[in-house]
């Protein structure tokens, strides 16, 4: 993004821009990808998140594809200046982050899965700066609203600090701040690599996966999901096989054909082979001549689905939603008459367990 050459420390309030006493710009009504209103009010029960960790082009594009996301928005927060312009901001004399507003069904997705995506979205280690984008602008910050979102924010943190710390990592670097105002960034930026699909955008995760619910019991019962989950990936190298770590907890892909439940049509019930969780009806499975065992759908609220851009792809990526664990992906292929999904799924992943 422009004007990043600037310093990388926080101006003194005495010496920020003065801003404006209203904003000097008009803001679109609607969201140009989900159609929803882009200012409030909201419906009833939706929950609001204010999250910073860079350019907020690429942030916000990574939040409005997440499942449960109601609208979402660029603009700038946690600095002195009323009502700024982004080149005021880009002059890093108005105190402000980059930041993207969240506005979300819990019911749908969770505040700690809202935060869990936006620690794996970015590096929260490289504090006045993310990527090439140097300033304080680009900081990673989580502005909360109550004292339940500032207590998941600082727990989920120090967890996802003890992460990154066994691969290597420095210091988390994110700041945990009461959300001030919230002013909205021009037009032109909101939902920006919608309307330009090549444009820039710096943002980039570690590929640590952050855990959340840890000891929490599993979508769906049974004997063998009770037990609590690895509290770090050293624990689940005990635990697992190095063929299923590869698989499940570091996004490997098991080469085609080769797995075991590529042309099983066993009656029963697929469970995920990290922690037992129910994941697929054997009712759902298709012979797809992909290589890897297909299911039509899920079970409901067994997996949890993100964006993956890997290999030079953007695909949806699949997971186990009580341990996070790495499934294969989903999608849009699969035969019409069944909803038209495809869940193609990795069988070291998977464990039947037959009716």
């Amino acid at each position: 993004m422009l004007f990043s050459r600037h310093k990388s420390t926080m101006v003194d309030p005495a010496r920020a821009l003065p801003g404006h006493e209203t904003p000097t710009f008009a803001v679109p009504t609607t969201h140009s990808v989900l159609g929803t209103p882009l200012q409030p009010p909201f419906p009833k029960g939706m929950e609001t998140a204010y999250l910073a960790l860079g350019c907020f082009w690429g942030a916000e594009r990574s939040f409005w594809e997440l499942p449960g996301v109601y609208t979402t928005a660029s603009g700038y927060q946690g600095g002195y200046t009323p009502n700024p312009t982004y080149e005021e901001v880009c002059t890093g004399r108005t105190g402000h982050a980059e930041t993207v507003m969240v506005v979300f069904d819990p019911a749908r997705v969770s505040y700690e899965e809202i935060l869990r995506h936006y620690f794996e979205a970015h590096d929260p280690t490289q504090g006045m700066r993310q990527g090439a984008d140097t300033g304080t602008q680009y900081r990673s910050v989580i502005f909360t609203i109550n004292p339940a979102q500032k207590r998941i924010a600082e727990e989920l943190r120090d967890t996802y600090t003890a992460a990154l710390n066994e691969q290597g990592y420095g210091p988390v670097t994110t700041e945990i701040a009461p959300a001030g105002p919230f002013y909205y960034a021009e037009g032109y930026h909101q939902q920006y690599l919608h309307k330009n699909p090549d444009g820039y955008c710096e943002l980039e995760g570690t590929g640590v996966s952050c855990p959340i619910g840890l000891g929490v019991p599993a979508v769906s019962g049974g004997a063998d999901t009770e037990e609590a989950l690895p509290a770090s990936e050293e624990e689940w190298r005990q635990r697992l096989a190095p063929d299923q770590y590869a698989v499940l907890r570091q996004a490997a892909t098991e080469p085609p054909f080769t797995g075991k439940y590529v042309d099983v049509d066993d009656d029963g019930v697929y469970r995920c082979a990290a922690c037992g969780n129910e994941l697929f009806d054997s009712e759902t499975k298709f012979y797809s001549t992909c290589g890897w065992p297909s299911f039509t759908q899920a079970l409901p609220g067994a997996v949890e689905y993100r964006e993956d851009r890997s290999h030079g792809m953007v695909r949806t990526e699949v997971r186990c939603a009580r341990c996070h664990s790495h499934l294969g992906h989903v999608f849009d292929d699969g035969p019409r008459d069944a909803g038209g999904q495809r869940y193609c799924i990795n069988s070291i992943a998977l464990n039947l367990v037959e009716r």
